[in-house]
C-alpha cells in the first residue's frame, strides 16, 4: 500500500525543525526537576518523550530496562511536539525517545509512501540520518485516528472517513495544533479524502481536551491515538482509513547513534519483544491513575 503526500508540509516541518531549535521562549529540553532513574550526571544517557501520557510511559518503561540492566539514565520529560524533540536529538540535548514508525518516516523523508508495518520500518531507516538509529520496533502500534460519538456516527451513517464528505462543511474538527499542517492531519484529510471542515480546532496532543469536546459537542469529529481507553469507556466510533492515510504506527527506539552499546541495545530489544498493542492499551487504562514511572515498573519487572 502507498499514500500521496503534499512535499510542501515536509518543507513546514523541516522549517518548525529549524525554529524550534533557534529557541523563543523557555528551553523545553532543559532536564526535569525529578531525580534521574538509575543515576545522573554529564555521562547519562538522557531520555526524553514526547508532550502526551503513552509517550511518558513508554520513555519511563526505556528508563526502568535501562537502569535494570547498568546503564545511567535520566528522564527529560515532556518535551512537547516532534519538532521541538527532534532539535534535541540533534543538538544532544536527548539521546533516546520513543518514536512511531510511520509518522517519523513521513517526517524524515517527504516521499516516503508505504503504509504496513514492515516496509514502513524498512523505509525508516533508508531515511535516517547517520547520527541517528532506530532498534527493533515492538508489535505494540499507536495510529492516529478520526473518532466520532456513536450519536454522530448513528445519526450521519458514518463508519469509515469517507462517510464524512458530505458533512464535514458543517462540522468542526478537533485534534492537536500541528495537525493544522502535518500531512497526517488536515492537508491529508483534504488531499486523501476531499474532506472540507467548517473550522479546526487546535487541543492537545494527547485526548484530554479532544474527549471533552467531543463529550460536549464543541467538536463533531477528533484525532484520538488508537490506544486511549477514553475511545472505550466513551464509546466513541473509531472511523476505518480506507486509504490509509494513517501509516503503520510501531513504537520504535530512536537514539544518537553515538550512544548505542551492546547493553542499551540489548534491553531496548528485549522492551520491544514485549510490546503489544494489547499490553500498552492496558497500562494507558493504569496510568491514569498511577503514576506512569509505577506502571513502568511493573510493566519491567514482568519482563
Amino acid at each position: 500500500m502507498t499514500r500521496r503526500h503534499s512535499t510542501t508540509v515536509v518543507a513546514a516541518l523541516a522549517t518548525a525543525l529549524v525554529l524550534s531549535a533557534c529557541g523563543g521562549g523557555g528551553d523545553p529540553l532543559q532536564e526535569d526537576d525529578a531525580p534521574a532513574t538509575g543515576g545522573g550526571g554529564e555521562s547519562a544517557l538522557v531520555i526524553g518523550s514526547a508532550n502526551f501520557p503513552e509517550n511518558v510511559l513508554l520513555a519511563e518503561i526505556y528508563a526502568a530496562a535501562l537502569g535494570d540492566a547498568g546503564v545511567e539514565v535520566t528522564t527529560n520529560l515532556n518535551i512537547g511536539n516532534r519538532e521541538a524533540y527532534m532539535a534535541g536529538l540533534e543538538d544532544g540535548s536527548i539521546d533516546l525517545i520513543p518514536e512511531y514508525t510511520g509518522n517519523l518516516t513521513l517526517f524524515l523523508n517527504e516521499s516516503a509512501e508505504a503504509t504496513e508495518s514492515e516496509e514502513v520500518y524498512a523505509e525508516l531507516q533508508e531515511s535516517l540520518p547517520e547520527n541517528l538509529t532506530v532498534l527493533d520496533m515492538a508489535a505494540a502500534e499507536d495510529k492516529d485516528s478520526v473518532v466520532v460519538t456513536s450519536e454522530t456516527a448513528e445519526e450521519f451513517g458514518l463508519s469509515t472517513i469517507a462517510d464524512l464528505k458530505p458533512h464535514a462543511p458543517n462540522m468542526v474538527l478537533g485534534g492537536p495544533p500541528e495537525w493544522r499542517d502535518r500531512f497526517t492531519g488536515v492537508p491529508g484529510l483534504q488531499e486523501v479524502y476531499g474532506l472540507e471542515f467548517s473550522e479546526f480546532k487546535p487541543l492537545d496532543a494527547g485526548s484530554t481536551l479532544t474527549v471533552q469536546a467531543l463529550v460536549n459537542g464543541q467538536i463533531d469529529a477528533g484525532n484520538i491515538f488508537s490506544t486511549d481507553p477514553a475511545i472505550a469507556e466513551n464509546e466513541f466510533v473509531v472511523l476505518e482509513d480506507p486509504e490509509h492515510l494513517f501509516a503503520a504506527q510501531n513504537v520504535v527506539p530512536l537514539i544518537a547513534t553515538d550512544k548505542v552499546t551492546p547493553e542499551i541495545e540489548t534491553a531496548l530489544n528485549e522492551v520491544s519483544a514485549s510490546l503489544t498493542t494489547e499490553n500498552l492499551t492496558e497500562m494507558m487504562v493504569k496510568v491514569q491513575d498511577t503514576d506512569p514511572a509505577d506502571v513502568a515498573r511493573e510493566f519491567v519487572d514482568g519482563l
